[in-house]
């Protein structure tokens, strides 16, 4: 017990609380670049979404920007702060899903944005209570690796065939980024996704693509709202933006986690996966008033920081997660500046970018979940489910792939291990 508690030898892994220069020494080309393009990712595949749930209560071009800067710093310093404290990358998002959901329902049940500002406020402190308590991450350890790996592999595989079917709408823009991808990863393998990245943008740029009238310069405020909690809005937005949340924003990100070698297993301990669940639901309970609806753990962006593409030293790579977070806090501080800046990039570019860096993970996710004989069934199931994309009452495809995929693995194992 002493020797655990006062001396802390060289090969544990431990953070260490080293000044915050060492974050430079780490940092990288490829580690930079690799946050940047998570920021791509995950901002321009759904912030039109984002827009609509906001619309969808009637939010002013004032309540707008107010959420952009409330997701911007709360995904920013949620991600940027645990992953330069532990030296991990901890990687958190907005809930894509949630936002669809509740541009739906808000629709559909004619709320006023104090009513769902109240039903962020319950959404986040279950989440809050979900962490605090350790029974998600529970629950998460009881998931066979081989599920989990599947999982994430069916989540990103998606954006693999977004890659390739781009090119039926840009099909040299496509090939060019295919050729510059596979010529990088033979001759400079840690460069790939920047050479990949910068070609595209060339290419773009030179024919005209490249929507710069989008662009603006303006700062970003907060606008408070006070919070009306009706029983209405509970039941219609805060239980289903909390269900989504953390079946198909969670769920996936702790695979990915996992996957990429950070997960409790881990011989230094890992991520702490309650405490940054328990993090995402105070920091959402703090900027619900200003229009953070829900932030969580993020699956997609964290495979893009979190691959050997980000940084061939996996002790390194919390420097995509801090860039990345960097970058965020600038959108909510800039607002529609740079909004306007990464919805200039065409969306064919887009996704063949998030397609080509996604491949290494997509790849070692297929892999590690079709290794075992006795699992590989279930596992190609909770795949086939996840990549199919369907939702059954509101909830995306991610939890019913490992609902199928553990439920196949029970069948299937049963009684055997006995017998």
């Amino acid at each position: 017990t002493f020797y655990k508690h006062q001396v802390r030898p060289p090969s544990t892994g431990k953070p260490a609380r080293i000044p915050h220069m060492q974050f430079f020494k780490d940092l990288n080309l490829s580690a930079f670049t690799a946050g940047f393009v998570a920021v791509l990712v995950g901002f321009t595949s759904s912030v039109a979404i984002v827009f609509q749930a906001a619309q969808a209560f009637n939010a002013t071009p004032e309540q707008i920007s107010s959420w952009m800067w409330a997701l911007g710093l709360g995904m920013g310093l949620c991600s940027a702060i645990p992953s330069l404290w532990l030296k991990k990358p901890v990687m958190v998002a907005w809930s894509t899903p949630g936002a669809a959901v509740l541009a739906t329902a808000g629709l559909a049940g004619g709320f006023s944005m104090g009513e769902a500002v109240a039903a962020f406020m319950v959404s986040a402190a279950l989440i809050t209570l979900f962490g605090v308590t350790g029974w998600f991450e529970k629950l998460m350890n009881h998931i066979p690796m081989a599920i989990a790996s599947a999982l994430l592999a069916g989540v990103l595989a998606r954006f693999g065939l977004q890659a390739f079917a781009a090119a039926q709408s840009a099909l040299p823009l496509v090939l060019l980024m295919l050729a510059i991808y596979l010529a990088g990863k033979r001759f400079m393998p840690r460069y790939a996704v920047v050479l990949t990245l910068l070609g595209g943008m060339v290419f773009v740029a030179a024919r005209g693509e490249m929507a710069w009238t989008a662009m603006g310069f303006s700062f970003a405020l907060p606008v408070f709202v006070a919070p009306h909690f009706t029983l209405a809005a509970i039941v219609s937005l805060a239980l289903p933006l909390f269900v989504v949340t953390m079946a198909s924003q969670n769920l996936p990100g702790v695979a990915a986690i996992r996957a990429a070698g950070y997960g409790p297993d881990a011989p230094d301990g890992g991520i702490p996966l309650s405490k940054v669940l328990t993090l995402t639901g105070l920091a959402t309970l703090l900027l619900a008033p200003f229009g953070a609806f829900a932030l969580n753990l993020s699956a997609i962006t964290a495979a893009i920081c979190m691959g050997p593409e980000a940084h061939a030293d996996p002790r390194k790579r919390y420097t995509a997660a801090v860039t990345c977070g960097a970058i965020y806090v600038v959108i909510g501080i800039f607002g529609a500046a740079v909004t306007g800046l990464l919805t200039a990039f065409p969306k064919e570019l887009v996704l063949a970018i998030a397609g080509l860096a996604l491949l290494g993970t997509i790849g070692n996710g297929l892999a590690q979940a079709l290794r075992d004989e006795s699992h590989r069934e279930a596992a190609l199931i909770t795949f086939l489910v996840t990549l199919s994309g369907v939702a059954i009452a509101g909830i995306g495809s991610a939890f019913w792939g490992v609902v199928a995929g553990a439920l196949a693995l029970f069948v299937q194992q049963y009684r055997l291990r006995s017998a």
